[in-house]
C-alpha cells in the first residue's frame, strides 16, 4: 500500500512540474514541524509558519529548501501578506490550533470565541487566501483530529470546531476537485505534542485528564506525520493515522447504538470524578 501512494505522489508532483512549494501553519513544533519534515525529505520547498516572531531553533535546524515567515491565523492582514509573497502554492496545509477542555458550564464565551478564531476561522482564512492561488494538481491538508469524528464528553468546544474542520475538508473536497484541487483531512487521535500547553484552565478536571491522555500515548508527533503523509500522497479525504480513530469513525458509523452507549458510559464516568 505504502509503494501504491508514494507512486500515486509522484504522478501528482509531475502535473505541477518538480518540487511542489508547501505552506504550512503552526509549524514550529509538534505536528506541524514534523509535516515540514517529511515535505522537505521528498525535495519540497517548504514555508513553515508560525506566531514567532523569528524561526525558532527546531526550525533552523532544519534540512532542505524552506523559509520561515511570522503568521497569526487570526489576522487577515497576516494572511494576505503570505499571499502576496508565497505565489504559484501547491500545498496548503491547515494546521495551527489550540485545545480547550470542559464542561459547557464552565467553558466561557471568550474560550469558545478564542478556540473558534484559530481552529475554525483560521482554516477559513487560509483557504480563502491561498484557493486562487492553488496550481492545478494542488492540495489542502487540514488537521482536524478524531474528536471532529466522534464526540466524546467534556470537550464541547474542541470537538466542535475539529467537526467543522472535517466538513470544510469534506466541502472543499467535492468544490475543489473539479479544478484538479484535492482537500485531506487528518484525524488523529491523542498524540504526543504541544497541544496541552493551549489548554485554557478554566475547567481543571478536564485539562487533568486531557494532558493524561496526551502524555500516556505511544503515539508521537513523528509517527502521526509519516502515517498522515500516506495519506496525503494518496489523495485520500479523510484520514485517520491509528487504530483508535479509525475504529471509533467505524464503529460510530456501523454499530451506531452501542457507540452512544459507550460515550454515555464514559460521560457518567467522567461526572462521578468529579
Amino acid at each position: 500500500m505504502e509503494i501504491l501512494d508514494n507512486l500515486v505522489g509522484l504522478v501528482r508532483r509531475g502535473t505541477t512540474g518538480g518540487p511542489r512549494k508547501v505552506l504550512i501553519t503552526g509549524a514550529a513544533s509538534g505536528l506541524g514541524l514534523e509535516l515540514a519534515r517529511e515535505f522537505l525529505a521528498v525535495g519540497d520547498e517548504v514555508v513553515l509558519t508560525d506566531i514567532h516572531a523569528e524561526a525558532p531553533e527546531t526550525v533552523r535546524s532544519l534540512e532542505g529548501t524552506w523559509s520561515y515567515r511570522q503568521l497569526d491565523v487570526t489576522s487577515g492582514a497576516d494572511w494576505d501578506s503570505a499571499a502576496s509573497d508565497v505565489i504559484n502554492l501547491d500545498v496548503l496545509v491547515c494546521n495551527a490550533g489550540i485545545a480547550v477542555g470542559g464542561s459547557i458550564e464552565a467553558t466561557s464565551i471568550e474560550s469558545w470565541q478564542r478556540i473558534i478564531d484559530i481552529n475554525l476561522l483560521g482554516v477559513v482564512r487560509g483557504c480563502r487566501t491561498f484557493v486562487p492561488h492553488l496550481r492545478r494538481g494542488g492540495q489542502i491538508v487540514i488537521t482536524a483530529s478524531a474528536a471532529g469524528l466522534v464526540h466524546g464528553p467534556q470537550m464541547s468546544a474542541y470537538n466542535a470546531t475539529k467537526a467543522a474542520a472535517v466538513a470544510i475538508g469534506e466541502t472543499l473536497d467535492a468544490e475543489l476537485r473539479p479544478r484538479g484541487i484535492a482537500t485531506t483531512v487528518i484525524c488523529p487521535q491523542f498524540f504526543k505534542s504541544g497541544l496541552a500547553d493551549s489548554l485554557s484552565g478554566e475547567d481543571a478536571r478536564a485539562d487533568e485528564l486531557a494532558r493524561k491522555l496526551l502524555s500516556s500515548t505511544r503515539l508521537t508527533s513523528e509517527i502521526i506525520a509519516k502515517r498522515a503523509m500516506r495519506g496525503i500522497r494518496a489523495r485520500r479525504t479523510v484520514v485517520t493515522p491509528d487504530t483508535f480513530a479509525t475504529l471509533a469513525w467505524y464503529s460510530k458509523r456501523y454499530t451506531r447504538v452501542p457507540f452512544l452507549l459507550s460515550t454515555r458510559l464514559i460521560g457518567r464516568a467522567v461526572d462521578k470524578r468529579g
